[in-house]
């Protein structure tokens, strides 16, 4: 059918209509100029000329050729060859983003469908996991929580568990986070109580409470609260900084806010207690960035009671996650079988099994030894070396490993050196330190397929909890 009035399609526009299914598609983004192509398709021509019209599946165009247009149209011939394989290319990305959208609705299916059983198959929550948890609905709150043995696999035992443990955490907080002053405020309270009521009938002058010795602020004892206090003071004021660095660029955690600011009270006082219930490891620096993940996930939980305990929550799960590298932080046991020079030695044989040719450049031809970008990898977990975004992602893998974090975290540090290998092979000592000081951006999920398929060596690693 021809219509007076004739439409003109410009090229542009022609290029960019047939992709336009690409903008509907999560992850997918057209050129601005195809998008302005399309919203500025149709523009009149002369009057006399006709309409030309779409074919029913609206990608082509029926034209009628006069000799000019038709030598065009020839000339042309090597440029739609080339549109047409850049629209395949196009397509393509489209199907692998619908694709995409695809299994991540499957995976939450499964997700959802695995933590609503009674009794949770923990074998196929690490599967699932592994390859990545939703970020939305509270689901990787959970799973972390079970990954990490906090929760059993029951869950009828669920509201039991968690109950007798926010408790205890409230009383361990009542106990060793009071300020003297509070003690002794409370400690009177008790007291007067106590006496009033045994002397309830008794009429008399009020008499003064002596202060104990070991109430006393000169007391330098050390069962002496005021004593314990003043020695904490130092890391308090420690973990006060560095929580002042923690993710700046978030407003969760930094900011004046006071959301920011009860987020902040919270994580002080989970890394201060930990230090008090560790005297041998105390706080070391750089625990922020660890404990900085499961607070996020567990505070922004949508279910509103686990939010409201996510202090208590992240204080269990940051300890057992610890348990499992704690003995990197203790300086008496760097040289010891646990400590972290043998981690890093296992890190070692680990790239050598997999990859001899870049172990050989990094250890003797660069001389690039691990104590000198690996320390940080290991000890934080990885915290330093990506986005927040990306590091949830990593700690999927990471938490579900049935072999343990530790062994994960090694097929992962090694994968890191494998994917920059290239550059790694033609830089010097100095370049090669400042690329593995500073790491690339780099595809996530190219990077963790590779730790997966690393050879592991499991015979050192205890299964998990």
């Amino acid at each position: 059918m021809m219509l007076k009035g004739k439409l003109k399609l410009p090229e542009k526009a022609r290029r960019a209509f047939p992709d336009r299914l690409g903008s509907l598609v999560a992850g997918f983004d057209d050129k601005d100029e195809e998008n302005r192509g399309f919203d500025q398709a149709f523009e009149s021509g002369p009057s006399g000329e006709e309409l030309e019209t779409f074919q029913p599946n609206g990608f082509g165009l029926d034209r009628e050729f006069d000799e000019e247009d038709d030598d065009d149209y020839e000339k042309s011939d090597g440029e739609s060859d080339l549109r047409t394989r850049q629209k395949s290319d196009k397509d393509a990305v489209a199907s692998v983003s619908v694709s995409e959208i695809i299994a991540a609705d499957e995976k939450r299916s499964d997700l959802e469908y695995e933590l609503s059983q009674k009794e949770i198959n923990l074998e196929k929550l690490q599967r699932i996991a592994s390859s990545g948890l939703p970020d939305e609905g509270g689901l990787r709150a959970t799973a972390w929580k079970l990954l990490l043995a906090y929760i059993p696999a029951s869950r009828d035992l669920w509201e039991k568990e968690l109950t007798e443990n926010r408790l205890k955490y409230a009383k361990l907080k009542e106990e060793l986070l009071l300020t003297p002053s509070e003690f002794s405020r409370r400690k009177d309270e008790a007291l007067n109580s106590n006496e009033q009521y045994a002397d309830s009938d008794v009429d008399g002058p009020l008499e003064r409470h002596d202060v104990s010795q070991e109430d006393h602020p000169l007391n330098l004892g050390k069962a002496s609260v005021w004593h314990q206090y003043f020695q904490f003071a130092e890391i308090a004021e420690q973990i006060d900084r560095d929580l002042q660095r923690t993710h700046p660029d978030m407003k969760f955690f930094s900011g004046d806010s006071s959301l920011s600011r009860k987020n902040t009270e919270a994580m002080r006082n989970i890394l201060l207690l930990f230090a008090k219930l560790n005297p041998a490891i105390r706080y070391v620096q750089g625990m922020n960035e660890v404990l900085a993940p499961i607070y996020y996930v567990f505070s922004t939980d949508t279910d509103e009671q686990n939010a409201e305990n996510a202090e208590a929550d992240s204080f269990s799960c940051f300890v057992r996650l610890l348990s499992d590298s704690v003995d990197h932080f203790c300086q008496q046991l760097d040289n010891s079988s646990v400590g972290i020079h043998s981690t890093l030695s296992r890190l070692t044989e680990l790239l050598k099994t997999n990859d001899e040719e870049l172990w050989w450049h990094l250890q003797f031809t660069t001389k690039v030894n691990p104590q000198f970008y690996a320390f940080r990898w290991i000890t934080l977990l990885l915290t330093q070396e990506f986005n927040f975004h990306s590091i949830l992602r990593i700690w999927d893998s990471l938490l579900s490993n049935p072999f343990g974090v530790q062994e994960m975290l090694l097929r992962v540090c090694c994968a890191m050196l494998i994917c920059v290998k290239s550059r790694l092979l033609t830089g010097d000592f100095v370049a090669n330190l400042k690329l593995l000081q500073h790491y690339p951006e780099i595809n996530i999920e190219h990077f963790l397929q590779v730790a997966q398929d690393i050879s592991p060596d499991t015979s050192s690693f205890h299964l998990s909890l």
